[in-house]
């Protein structure tokens, strides 16, 4: 909600920081996401390595379109 601004003030900063958590708490979606900020530069430092990292472990906790989007970094 946070990323898109639904129902609350839009923040990329705060929205990272819940997907932060959702991943180490082991969701892969959470994962994902955050992978999405990185590899976006959406309220961290852009860093492929990093969102590369992420979407494995989204691809690695059974959410398909990490493994989708990490394809696109191992070419």
């Amino acid at each position: 909600m946070y990323q898109g601004g639904r129902g609350v003030a839009q923040d990329d900063v705060r929205a990272a920081s819940l997907y932060r958590q959702a991943c180490d708490g082991g969701d892969a979606i959470g994962c994902f996401n955050l992978g999405s900020m990185y590899q976006y530069s959406r309220g961290v430092a852009q860093d492929d390595a990093r969102a590369a990292d992420l979407y494995r472990q989204a691809c690695e906790g059974g959410y398909k379109r990490g493994c989708t989007e990490l394809k696109r970094f191992e070419k």
